[in-house]
């Protein structure tokens, strides 16, 4: 592991924004959990400064305790908080994916990677049912989670809580990997973070999705999975191409895709 992380602006003062009473039909976007943030207060949120103040989840506290909309533990917020170098997580809501094993873990990366599954009680109902649960609260390698309060009815919805949120459920780490409830993890972390952020002294890396390369044929199969309801998928797409959003060609190149997948 880099002894010295990549170069990035060094954010020093962080506070969230929680407004009350906001007439919401104004407002674009957003939702109770995460704030109703304008657009240019979203743009102005990407460019790190020593003091900000942004709409990011948990906006009834500054981290996902109790009555935060994404409630946990106190006795698995203190785990966490001892993750100091690599965090691997996943979640499943909804029972609505098997979990898969990582497999190909060194022994070292089971000592030193903190592997965490983010789960409802409906699925740890299900899998206590299936795999039986540990003291340690693990099945396999992964250290389960159970977030209470949910504040979506959506279980794919809820699923995007951690995977956006990892750096303020794991404060102190350094490095995280999110991988998709449906996927498995094959390759030791240590490899993927070697080959993909510390080799070119990257601070972010995200994979291509393995089928579709454009965002509008990904909206039309969100669709006929009935993954969301269409009238939302249309309302963000109509926002997409007012923004100037086109369809995917090889005119981009180099950038080889506009659609990405879960990881």
């Amino acid at each position: 592991m880099p002894k010295v992380p990549s170069f990035s602006p060094v954010l020093k003062n962080l506070t969230y924004i929680y407004e009350e009473n906001l007439n919401k039909e104004t407002e674009f976007g957003g939702s109770n959990f995460g704030g109703y943030p304008t657009l240019k207060q979203r743009d102005d949120s990407y460019d790190i400064r020593e003091s900000m103040s942004v709409h990011c989840g948990f906006v009834k506290g500054t981290k996902p305790d109790h009555e935060t909309g994404f409630d946990i533990d106190n006795s698995d917020l203190l785990q966490m908080e001892q993750c100091h170098g690599v965090v691997v997580a996943s979640a499943i809501f909804g029972a609505f994916d098997n979990m898969l094993q990582p497999k190909n873990i060194s022994k070292y990366s089971e000592q030193t990677v903190c592997l965490y599954m983010f789960v409802d009680e409906e699925t740890k109902s299900d899998l206590e049912t299936e795999h039986g649960l540990s003291d340690g609260k693990k099945i396999g390698l992964w250290r389960i989670v159970v977030a209470h309060n949910l504040p979506y009815a959506n279980g794919r919805r809820n699923g995007k809580i951690p995977k956006f949120l990892l750096h303020r459920l794991f404060p102190n780490a350094r490095f995280s990997l999110w991988i998709d409830g449906k996927l498995q993890l094959l390759v030791d972390p240590y490899q993927i973070l070697e080959r993909l952020l510390w080799r070119k002294n990257a601070t972010f890396a995200i994979s291509r999705h393995y089928i579709r390369f454009d965002v509008f044929e990904e909206a039309e199969a969100n669709k006929a999975a009935r993954k969301y309801d269409n009238a939302s998928i249309d309302f963000q797409v109509d926002f997409y191409k007012k923004e100037g959003l086109t369809p995917y060609s090889e005119a981009k190149l180099p950038i080889t895709s506009g659609r990405v997948e879960d990881t």
